[in-house]
Parts: C-alpha cells; structure tokens; sequence
C-alpha cells in the first residue's frame, strides 16, 4: 500500500521566528469537517482541525509531524535552503522508505531526489493531506510564537506571530531586534542592526 504524504510549508515572510514544514503521512482518503487551506480558517477552526489530527494520530490513521528552521539557520543559509533542508529532515523522520510513499507538496516546494512527487500550486485547497499539513504547521508556529512572546515581551509576538505588522516594525525600531529576529529580512529597517 502506497502512502499519500502531503507538505506545506507556513512562516516563509515573518520578519521573526521560524519557518515550519507540516508534513502528513496518510493510508487513506483523508476526509475531515472544516478542513480547508489554513489561511482560509479561522483560528477556532485551525485549533478544532488539529486536536482532531492529534486523536487520528493516536488512533494510527494517519501520522504527522512540523519541523522547523530557526532565524539563524534562514539568515546562514537563506530561507529556499532552509525550507529544503527541513521538507529531507520530515520526509526522512516520517517516511524513511521513500518508495512506498507519493509526496505531494504545496506551491513551489520540493522534496529530495529519491521521493515520487508532485507539486500543485493551490494544493493546500485541493489536496486534504497539504490542507491538513498546512494547519498542523500553522497551529504549531503559532502555539511556539505565543510561549516566546513572554520571553520578548516588547514585540507583541503573540498577536502578529513575527509577521510585519505596523506595530512590529515601530517595535524593531525601537528596541531593536531579538535573537529570534531574522536579520536578513530587516534590511530597510531602521534601528535594526544589534540582536537585543
């Protein structure tokens, strides 16, 4: 039996914080109420979609997993490698036997050599295994964004969750930026030159 591997990738224009890889391992048509694209759905739904993931997982339906790059590692190697590098580390974590698995990913997003794949742009609207691997990401970023907002209180990452905002960017030219900051994003920032 072949399984069905669906990828998305969310975070890829925050000016703060990781960018994420969702990846869902399914053995069967995967069918679920509200799920959608992630930027499609409310918060409520994105968080009802999950628990219910996590429940499928316990019960052996399907498998996932959210694997990250941190702004360092986007600011070393840039935010492309960063993605490949993180969509080898899940395929290989999830499905380590690339010839019983058909990958489908989202966009212009691509997994190595050894894995059949497809790439659909809009995938995340016609592929339930992208939606549902875009909203496992998303929920799981946006789950770490809000626990490190205690930790940088000056930036409100609990509200915007990295992404540039008015509020940020006036944040950023003020304090500075943090260490979770991606200094390669903040280029026509004013004020953002030393990791606070």
């Amino acid at each position: 039996m072949r399984l069905i591997v669906g990828v998305d990738e969310v975070g890829r224009g925050p000016l703060a914080g990781p960018v994420s890889i969702g990846i869902v391992v399914c053995k069967k048509l995967l069918m679920m109420p509200e799920l959608t694209d992630s930027k499609k759905m409310t918060e409520d739904a994105r968080e009802r979609v999950y628990e219910l993931a996590v429940d499928r997982k316990k019960e052996g339906e399907i498998d996932f997993g959210v694997f990250s790059a941190s702004a360092s590692v986007i600011d070393e190697i840039g935010i492309e490698d960063a993605l490949r590098r993180i969509i080898a580390q899940g395929l290989r974590t999830l499905v380590p036997e690339a010839e019983k698995a058909d990958v489908i990913l989202d966009g212009r997003l691509s997994a190595p050599k050894e894995y059949r794949q497809q790439t659909l742009i809009g995938g995340d609207l016609l592929v339930p295994a992208i939606s549902l691997a875009s909203v496992v990401a998303k929920v799981e970023r946006d789950h770490y964004m809000v626990r490190i907002a205690e930790k940088y209180p000056a930036y409100g990452f609990e509200e915007h969750k990295g992404y540039g905002t008015a509020r940020h960017i006036m944040a950023i030219q003020e304090k500075g930026p943090s260490a979770i900051h991606r200094m390669s994003f903040l280029k026509n920032i004013t004020g953002a030159t030393m990791p606070a």
